[in-house]
């Protein structure tokens, strides 16, 4: 069975619900306050599954984004254990002001890493660098106790071809595209192999991760198939059932236990 829960709740009602100390890594993925609200592309949706889902991302200003993630960050705390690992994906909109948040709440000797997510695809632009990565903002709450296991990938030098090596703080991974088996039609949906990679080195087995924002699931997906347990809040009820069947429908492809 899939040990996984996920709750149709807005991320600051539903985090005073978990007990404390009950969290072992904490990853949110957000709205990005682009300015604009995130929604399946006109015929986009999933195999033919008729998936549709949208939801606002703009706020009046920055700073009341700001003051909305500090708000759901500090009602979860209680619930993270001293060996938990927490990491926000941003983009560049907002990276800078989430880190200088993250400080302030966790402390600056809390920082671990600051991850660039490289995913490849998308557009450019005649009047900038191509815009092709996030960023994930890694913090842990005691950095004596932090689980980690670093991640292995395929060595790219000739000297070590065929072998495998520590992962970087660039974590080369192709985003989705159109043709993807597992998208789903939901917007902003992340790959499994971003998530396979980041659940395996910052959550023990068997250990807990929360996704309060889990949109499509595809977290939750991956810390089931990694044989962790998984909790998944989300504020539009559409997303909380489609991560509902999808960690569901993951129990036969991705077995407890399995990578």
């Amino acid at each position: 069975m899939v040990n996984a829960t996920v709750t149709h709740a807005d991320w600051l009602a539903a985090a005073r619900t978990l007990p404390p100390g009950s969290i072992d890594m904490l990853y949110a993925d957000p709205p990005f306050n682009t300015g604009t609200a995130q929604r399946t592309p006109p015929g986009a949706a999933a195999a033919g599954r008729g998936v549709f889902a949208a939801y606002e991302d703009s706020w009046p200003s920055t700073g009341e984004w700001v003051a909305w993630l500090r708000d759901r960050v500090r009602a979860t705390l209680p619930a993270l254990k001293p060996s938990a690992n927490v990491l926000i994906h941003v983009d560049w909109r907002a990276s800078h002001h989430a880190r200088l948040l993250l400080d302030e709440l966790f402390g600056a000797d809390r920082f671990v890493n600051h991850l660039v997510w490289s995913y490849g695809l998308g557009g450019s632009s005649p009047r900038r660098f191509a815009r092709k990565h996030d960023d994930i903002l890694y913090y842990c709450v005691d950095p004596d106790r932090y689980w980690f296991e670093a991640p292995r990938v395929p060595a790219t030098s000739a000297k070590m071809k065929g072998q495998m090596k520590k992962a970087t703080d660039v974590l080369e991974i192709a985003s989705l595209n159109n043709m993807a088996a597992e998208r789903t039609g939901y917007p902003t949906q992340k790959p499994l192999d971003l998530l396979r990679t980041l659940v395996g080195a910052c959550c023990p087995p068997g250990g807990t991760v929360l996704d309060p924002c889990c949109g499509s699931g595809t977290t939750l997906v991956a810390a089931c198939g990694l044989g962790r347990r998984a909790i998944g809040f989300d504020a539009s009820a559409e997303a909380a059932a489609l991560a509902e069947r999808r960690v569901r429908e993951s129990d036969a492809k991705f077995p407890t236990g399995s990578a």
